[in-house]
């Protein structure tokens, strides 16, 4: 009779244990997706859930935006030029039941599908779109890659391209092209500064022929500033009526006896 007793009750102390062994904890960013024999049962969580022992079977999925890296690729831009580029995923995954059900591993399906997507998008671009509208093309390969995620379940938030490589006969024809356009922009602003200093020259000298005691002045200032660099040269002034006397001389030359 005792024995029959500590039977009873090491079943019903087991019996309670395996009722106890259901209860699952899923933390706030966590989701559980419940099978029951094989067939989806229901999305559990977050806090407090429970599962039938031996019937349901469960998967967590975290909700948090994860890194994907996608390792450095080789393309080929519109023009045939070979890249080399890196690029970062940020996903999240807003259906649980898709992401488990619909495919089998979702971050290595998700890279796959971004290194399909990255070479399709680079060779629909030029080595300068590729350069300068990095932007424009990263907006351009989450949408490629968000249209085929979404029946999973996964919502690609953001793409970032980095480290665009290109070969090193490039990267000299583009260091020469560079240099040629600073050249070009230098000329063309020391030309336009010449082009200024003419006119204000011009300006100044009609000022100055409209008012001889301002040339008389400009004389002044210019034997101040020689005198003030202490140097040896020596400077013969002129009154400005020889000047005026030699112009009327040569003007009545001119005109004949």
């Amino acid at each position: 009779m005792i024995e029959g007793d500590a039977t009873l009750t090491f079943l019903a102390l087991l019996l309670v244990l395996l009722v106890l062994s259901g209860f699952r904890i899923a933390n706030q960013y966590e989701r559980a997706v419940v099978l029951r024999l094989g067939k989806y049962q229901r999305t559990a969580g977050p806090g407090l859930y429970y599962l039938i022992p031996l019937v349901d079977r469960r998967w967590k999925v975290d909700l948090r935006t994860m890194t994907t890296e996608v390792g450095q690729q080789e393309a080929i831009t519109k023009d045939n030029v070979p890249v080399k580029i890196n690029a970062v995923i940020w996903r999240r995954i807003v259906n649980p039941q898709r992401a488990v059900i619909e495919v089998a591993n979702v971050g290595e399906s998700v890279i796959q599908v971004a290194v399909t997507a990255l070479r399709n998008v680079i060779g629909q671009h030029t080595l300068d779109d590729v350069l300068k509208e990095q932007e424009t093309i990263a907006q351009a390969l989450q949408t490629s890659i968000d249209r085929v995620t979404e029946p999973w379940g996964v919502k690609v938030e953001r793409v970032q391209m980095r480290n665009v490589e290109i070969p090193e006969s490039m990267q000299r024809a583009m260091a020469q092209e560079a240099e040629a356009l600073r050249e070009k922009r230098a000329r063309k602003i020391k030309a336009e500064a010449e082009v200024e200093a003419a006119a204000l020259l011009r300006q100044a000298a009609e000022i100055i022929m409209h008012s001889p005691a301002g040339l008389e002045l400009r004389r002044m200032q210019m034997i101040t500033e020689v005198g003030a660099e202490q140097n040896t040269m020596t400077i013969i002034m002129m009154p400005s009526e020889f000047v005026e006397m030699a112009r009327a001389f040569s003007v009545r030359k001119a005109d004949g006896p």
